[in-house]
């Protein structure tokens, strides 16, 4: 079964983030929906017909997981935008996140320092599954530094094409914007 790109055009309109550059981030999306379904149909073709053992197959599957990942957490980057940003304070992930870090502050302090480092990438609050606790990664590419056994929960890109047109180099506004749309209840149902 092929995956089907999410139709996230709601977002249009969200304050600090401009048509163009919300256009622009989905045809993105779009591309690495389009290459998750080519290399996993190409690879199924070469498994049916026994090229499992020639270096093309190999390199395929290795270019999967970043097409894949880099579809995947698009959507959960693009399904955790579009509320307040006013996470609401009794809610189970408010109330995990001060278990974690001490605070929401705290917390917050953290995330964008994550995101504000050098480099491109990811910026995840991840839960790990075995014991609940809550960490802030930075994943450098779709494809590498996921922590095993994690289910993310909030999301946000920091590759250039998610700013760069509406700030330029200006990554701390961006981040600013990000939070002022954070939809919180989202975040909170990926929670386990």
């Amino acid at each position: 079964m092929a995956y089907a790109a999410g139709d996230y055009t709601r977002l249009i309109g969200i304050e600090g983030m401009s048509e163009a550059l919300l256009k622009n981030h989905f045809t993105l999306y779009h591309g690495y929906v389009a290459n998750t379904n080519k290399l996993l149909d190409s690879l199924a073709e070469m498994a049916r017909t026994g090229g499992t053992g020639a270096p093309e197959y190999a390199e395929l599957k290795r270019r999967a997981g970043w097409e894949f990942n880099g579809m995947r957490l698009h959507e959960y980057y693009f399904e955790n935008l579009g509320g307040g940003g006013k996470p609401e304070t009794d809610g189970a992930l408010v109330k995990r996140i001060n278990e974690e870090f001490g605070s929401l502050d705290a917390w917050e302090k953290d995330f964008r320092a994550t995101g504000a480092m050098r480099g491109i990438g990811w910026v995840v609050l991840y839960q790990d599954v075995r014991n609940g606790r809550l960490v802030n990664f930075w994943i450098n590419e779709h494809d590498e530094g996921h922590p095993a056994g994690c289910n993310p929960i909030l999301v946000m890109d920091v590759f250039e094409h998610a700013y760069m047109l509406d700030y330029g180099l200006k990554r701390a506004d961006y981040i600013e914007a990000f939070f002022k749309n954070i939809d919180w209840r989202q975040a909170e149902g990926r929670l386990k």
